[in-house]
């Protein structure tokens, strides 16, 4: 729910928004909350947010018989920018290799600290690291695993089974849903599981017992710093993933897997390919036909054999096949018979 507090935090300080009732926002409201969040420097990104918010609220008002439906739409500014950005392999190898070296060096500087003098002649011992290597494991999910990072900041241990992730809630109903990993998620959480003794998969010691955005702040930016990265923010993990699978899986199931309500928030990550596009098509004819490449005895018989379970449509000489239930279209008359 942080993220809706957040932005209802941002609407209500308008005072006009704050004391309107949902379904009496106007565009003049609107656009003097805009002016005032602009005047404040914020992003089109998170100005869009807020609106985004206020959408939710009118909407959900409306179905829930709070509300009358409100005239004035409620539109997103233009000219955001997107979270466009994808990792390339090495970008990526050398971003998890940083956040190995720093929980590494955080290792390294405890035990140096245990052998110091004050811990060794005047008992003052050093703290110890809760969690070294807390960003190389979050990061590695969301490149794997494509959660939102509130997904994957609030996991709970009795939402990792089966070898998924069981997303109980988010922003939307499609948020709610289960998504495999891989064995290098696998592996890590067996490791975290050994030593785990929260019901959070990242627990930290803040007020809802889960890390947060600003738990990974410093190490991410030196983890940036160490492996030559143009700073970049966390949600590009998770649209490395998307894109990625994006080329090895239909759209509809990468809908499913990312959470997205609207489906043209998906063909962002999917992009026409002509090669691909023949070879499914090959592939669904040869699975509808029967069809292989090359003639063997089996394939010679083919027609034969379907002949006994199908019903045929002979015309200029060609057998042509089909189902019981499809849609039979016939074919088109003589090229001659136009003339006549």
């Amino acid at each position: 729910m942080s993220y809706y507090e957040i932005q209802v935090k941002h609407l209500t300080r308008h005072a006009r928004l704050a004391d309107a009732p949902i379904d009496a926002v106007t565009n003049e409201m609107i656009s003097g909350f805009v002016a005032k969040q602009r005047t404040a420097e914020y992003q089109t990104s998170s100005i869009n947010r807020a609106l985004q918010v206020l959408r939710r609220m009118r909407r959900l008002a409306v179905e829930w018989g709070h509300a009358e439906k409100a005239v004035s739409p409620i539109s997103l500014l233009p000219g955001e920018r997107l979270r466009e950005r994808v990792l390339s392999g090495t970008e990526e190898a050398a971003y998890l290799k940083a956040s190995q070296t720093i929980g590494d060096n955080t290792l390294e500087r405890y035990s140096l600290a245990l052998e110091g003098i004050r811990a060794t002649q005047r008992g003052k011992h050093p703290i110890k690291p809760e969690d070294p290597f807390l960003l190389r494991d979050v990061a590695t999910v969301l490149l794997d695993c494509g959660l939102r990072p509130e997904e994957c900041y609030r996991l709970r241990w009795d939402e990792v089974r089966d070898g998924a992730f069981h997303i109980p809630f988010g922003k939307t109903a499609s948020a709610r849903r289960s998504i495999p990993f891989p064995n290098r998620v696998a592996a890590l959480l067996e490791m975290r599981k050994s030593v785990a003794n929260s019901e959070w998969v990242f627990p930290a010691s803040t007020k809802s017992g889960h890390i947060g955005q600003s738990s990974l702040r410093r190490r991410h930016a030196k983890a940036c710093a160490l492996a030559g990265l143009e700073h970049l923010p966390p949600y590009t993990f998770r649209h490395t993933c998307l894109t990625r699978w994006a080329s090895h899986m239909d759209p509809y199931t990468l809908a499913y897997f990312a959470g997205h309500r609207d489906f043209g928030t998906t063909r962002r990550y999917v992009h026409p390919n002509l090669e691909s596009g023949k070879a499914a098509m090959e592939k669904a004819h040869a699975a509808q036909s029967g069809y292989k490449n090359g003639h063997t005895a089996d394939s010679n018989n083919l027609g034969e054999d379907r002949a006994d379970s199908s019903n045929s449509l002979t015309a200029k000489g060609l057998n042509w096949y089909a189902r019981v239930e499809s849609n039979h279209r016939p074919f088109a008359p003589e090229a001659n018979a136009l003339s006549s």
